[in-house]
């Protein structure tokens, strides 16, 4: 059947164009549902057993959402016990049309089998298509469409067999449609109406399916207007065309909660920062929102605060004189004041479901309560919920819904339970979604593609690869280590030379391009280290096992195998794909026991010597040309077998071993860089360290200049001698200190696609050049250079994306992003294991020196656990003691006594649980003794990863 339209359309050149638009209708376009006898279906999505028990639906029941239910109840129709679920053609087009991400979500229900969405296409059923009627707007029409569909839907399945039939109830909260659709018999429900009679809920889920739609809310808010207007899009669009406006990624504080930065991109080096101070000026941006600022006049710019302030509880919808007077009396320098400026307008929101707990109201049977979000950057937000005291105690998440000019908080809805709060599982629950971990179980699509077991290499396999499985190979790792991703040989030549070779899993053997695992990985991009967890970027049959060097068995690698003199200078690198068979698999503590043991002369230990000497030199050359010796407390966990606690806690130690494995591993990085640029110079991928900007010295020169010293910062080679230099009598730690503080100047190091970018330069390691080719296992990155590489030595064959440079800067994004996620949920997973061991500790006392002073605190690093913590001079409940900051120096006098960076502390350090959300580790001052001083807890850091690998 056809529907054609035909109108006229004049040119450009004056002439009339005839158009005709023609609409096909079928009349086999199947219903979906397994109940149904007349569709002629091969497949079925919609069960026969569909049924939510609940009070208003007893019976069974599919469920038919108007667009406005996908666009506002997203959460509840992606919640694991809503199924058999009808999506129009006509509701997807809409949402389509109207928010892209709920679009993206919807796209992404659609295709998970075990929801049993269906999409059915009723503008091109004979039955189900309507056309527009005169007079009758775009909404009124689509609206009218849903009703039609139900009602197809409806006489459809009452065809069936009595006890096979089910009903269809339509979703809406659209008084007008739901009048019209009861009129028409439609059985229909609101969506707050239908969910809140769900019986086969456990009660603390019900609130999931209770969300008030956002139109229909009476919010809390003040008669008085707490914000400014945001501007309208198209205001902001020709602001920022003319210059007025900036555009950048709104950056919440932590320590602050009335302070921000907007990152503003700019050309080349002109990207800046901007500092937001106040709550008006903050403007109900929330973290990672682009937004549009607007620079403040000169004569308004601020330095950034000094002072460490938390949003304490909840407030009136006001702004208090107290709070903004907190950033005020910060230092006012010419030289501190930094751009400052002020929100005006939101782009494009980057609202998540947040992970947090419920802050219940004081006012008896209330509905509404305040959400307390885990992430301190992110504001409270007020849900409306009739199970809080339920939720209590629960770990939930909560999404943000809007948030209007006159209310303090953003007003969102509860989304799902987590589990109660301080369960381990569910914490580590909570950390992974707040850092956007991928810690899905792998799918079966992604399974299928393993290789059958057993699997053994073929011949083949080995046809073409080189055949080194007569090599004395090992490997070195961290103990426990089960994702083995690279192993060494090294031994003498008959010219006096000696061949060194690094054997790298070759895991782009088992994931090819493009399919359901690779895509995966990719998404993925790295595997997460927890303590005591690990979180797989490839599954484990690949990680721990197939792909794995292990010793004694025979494993495919990629090796880069160079001749080298005795002065450690490279004669000649050649890459191949090979076939190895470690002979060792050692711990570092084991090699270099093995290194050291003058009565051990097998070949692993020779080979292991080798190694050793050569890497030496390679180091000690590599710092002569400016590569720095950064340093970065990491702590390791001895964890109890049965219960899983930490039991002990204890900085790493590192050995000659651990330096031997990474000299050896970037120079493998840096000669696989060099060699898929010279092949690919425009998609090549590669890794950069960006120099840092002169004003990220600036705390590292006051604390040498505190102590007579002068650190140099114009490169890296002079910033590297000034910290061998610096040396401080009688005072050994200063230096190892002065480096954990120049590591925190350092910019991230990024990956990115060699025609998108012309600054390859790694600042940290001194080197034009660089990648990451070495640990394919757990980085997706290296598994792109693989194939680049393996391209170039004529190993296998190229396909589209990896030539698009379009799409591997699109990668790197990811990649970059995902890398930064990972290390911040293990800095995180350190946090916590570290509160549980202070929680069995009980209180100890500990020596510690200043890290940072502020204005009202001082942040101490205790070397013995790898811990910062922040002592507070202050107590609601006395006068706070006399307090004189002196950013200069940076010094903070308290009552007298002068605290400065780097000052020998003695602090009482114990756990306090009073806020199961926000445990904290407590730190109290022992050392200097200060009569009248009271402290408070404080939140433990966690050191930065080490520069790269």
């Amino acid at each position: 059947m056809l529907k054609s339209k035909t109108f006229v359309k004049k040119t450009r050149s004056g002439g009339i164009m005839k158009i005709v638009r023609e609409h096909y209708l079928r009349d086999d376009i199947w219903c979906g549902s397994e109940v149904c006898t007349e569709c002629k279906q091969e497949e079925t999505v919609l069960q026969k057993d569909a049924c939510i028990e609940s009070n208003l639906c007893s019976f069974a029941h599919y469920l038919l959402p108007d667009t406005n239910i996908v666009l506002s109840q997203i959460d509840i129709l992606e919640d694991p016990l809503i199924k058999n679920v009808i999506i129009l053609q006509t509701v997807l087009q809409e949402v389509r049309h109207r928010s892209a991400p709920i679009y993206k979500r919807l796209k992404d229900i659609l295709h998970d089998k075990e929801k049993h969405f269906y999409t059915f296409t009723n503008e091109h059923h004979r039955e189900t298509y309507i056309e527009r009627e005169q007079g009758e707007s775009a909404n009124d029409r689509n609206d009218r469409a849903i009703r039609i569909s139900t009602k197809w839907y409806s006489d459809h399945l009452n065809n069936t067999p009595t006890d096979k039939r089910l009903k269809v109830v339509l979703l809406t909260n659209d008084r007008g449609n739901k009048e019209k659709a009861e009129e028409s018999g439609l059985l229909t429900y609101r969506c707050k109406k239908q969910d809140t009679s769900v019986t086969s809920v456990p009660q603390d889920e019900t609130a999931v399916l209770t969300s008030v739609p956002q139109d229909e809310t009476n919010e809390i808010t003040s008669s008085k207007v707490l914000f400014p207007e945001h501007l309208p899009l198209s205001r902001i669009q020709s602001g920022i065309k003319s210059g007025t406006f900036q555009q950048g990624t709104f950056r919440a504080s932590r320590d602050n909660y009335l302070e921000a930065t907007v990152f503003v991109h700019g050309e080349g080096d002109d990207s800046t920062e901007v500092l937001i101070q106040g709550l008006q000026n903050l403007n109900r941006a929330v973290h990672q929102d682009l937004v549009a600022v607007e620079i403040l006049p000169l004569d308004q710019w601020v330095a950034p605060s000094s002072v460490v302030l938390q949003d304490e509880g909840p407030k009136e919808d006001d702004v208090t004189e107290e709070e903004e007077a907190e950033l005020k009396s910060g230092p006012s320098g010419a030289a501190s004041r930094k751009p400052t400026g002020r929100v005006v307008g939101i782009i494009k929101r980057n609202w998540r479901p947040f992970c947090g707990m419920l802050f219940l109201s004081q006012i008896k049977e209330a509905t509404r309560h305040l959400f307390t979000p885990a992430d301190r950057r992110i504001p409270r937000i007020r849900i409306e919920t009739r199970q809080a005291a339920t939720l209590a105690g629960q770990r939930i998440m909560v999404a943000i819904d809007g948030w209007p000019k006159h209310s303090r908080y953003p007003n969102g809805h509860f989304v799902r339970s987590l589990g109660s709060a301080g369960d381990k599982e569910t914490e580590t629950e909570v950390l992974l979604l707040e850092h956007d971990v991928p810690h899905q179980d792998f799918s079966q699509a992604v399974l299928s593609f393993l290789p059958k077991m057993p699997w053994n290499i073929t011949e083949e396999d080995m046809a073409v690869r080189e055949d080194l499985r007569n090599l004395t190979v090992c490997s070195v790792d961290p103990p426990g280590c089960t994702d083995i991703d690279d192993a060494l040989h090294c031994r003498d030549l008959p010219n006096g030379n000696q061949e060194v070779g690094v054997h790298i899993a070759d895991v782009s053997h088992f994931i090819r391009p493009g399919n359901a695992m690779d895509l995966e990985a990719a998404n993925r991009g790295t595997t997460v280290y927890l303590t005591g967890r690990r979180i797989d970027m490839v599954p484990e049959l690949l990680s721990s096992n197939l792909c794995s060097l292990r010793s004694s068995v025979e494993r495919l690698a990629f090796s880069c195998i160079w001749e080298i003199n005795d002065k450690a200078e490279i004669v000649k690198t050649r890459f191949t794909k090979s076939v190895i068979n470690s002979k060792a698999s050692l711990t570092y503590a084991e090699a270099q026991m093995r290194i050291d043991d003058a009565n051990m002369n097998d070949d692993t230990t020779k080979s292991l010597r080798g190694l050793n000497r050569l890497a030496k030199i390679l180091k000690k050359r590599r710092i002569e040309k400016g590569a720095l010796t950064l340093s970065s407390p990491e702590v390791r966990f001895h964890i109890d077998s049965e219960t899983h606690d930490p039991i002990d806690l204890q900085t790493k130690e590192l050995k000659e071993t651990n330096s031997m494995v990474e000299e050896f591993m970037l120079l493998a990085n840096i000669s696989v860089a060099q060699k898929i640029y010279d092949e690919f110079s425009e998609c090549a991928l590669l890794r950069k360290h960006p120099a840092p900007p002169p004003s990220n010295y600036d705390i590292l020169n006051k604390a040498a200049k505190s102590k007579d010293m002068v650190i140099h910062t114009d490169s890296a080679k002079a910033l590297a001698d000034s910290l061998d230099a610096a040396q401080v009598d009688g005072f050994p730690y200063f230096n190892t200190l002065l480096r954990i503080l120049a590591t925190r100047c350092m910019m991230q190091a990024v990956y990115f696609c060699s025609g998108m970018d012309s600054d390859f330069h790694h600042y940290g390691l001194a080197s034009p050049i660089y990648t990451h080719f070495t640990s394919p296992i757990r980085r997706y990155s290296d598994i792109i250079v693989h194939r680049l590489l393996a391209v170039a030595i004529g190993a296998d064959s190229t396909y589209p994306d990896l030539m698009d440079k379009h799409k591997q800067s699109a990668l790197c994004n990811n990649l970059n992003y995902r890398h930064k996620m990972a290390q911040y949920a293990q800095r995180a997973s350190v946090a916590y294991h570290t509160q549980l061991f202070f929680k069995s500790r009980g209180i100890l006392n500990e020596e510690g020196f200043i890290l940072f002073v502020r204005k009202n605190a001082i942040i101490v690093l205790i070397p013995k656990f790898g811990l910062e913590g922040t002592v507070f001079f202050e107590n609601k409940d006395k006068p706070s003691p006399k307090l004189i900051f002196n950013e200069e120096a940076p010094s903070l006098t308290v009552e007298g006594h002068s605290f400065n960076m780097f000052d020998k502390v003695k602090v009482t350090i114990s756990l306090d649980a009073s806020n199961v959300q926000h445990q904290k580790i407590r730190m109290s001052l022992v050392e200097p003794v200060i009569s009248g001083v009271s402290v408070a807890p404080s939140e433990p850091e966690v050191k930065r990863a080490k520069l790269d690998r």
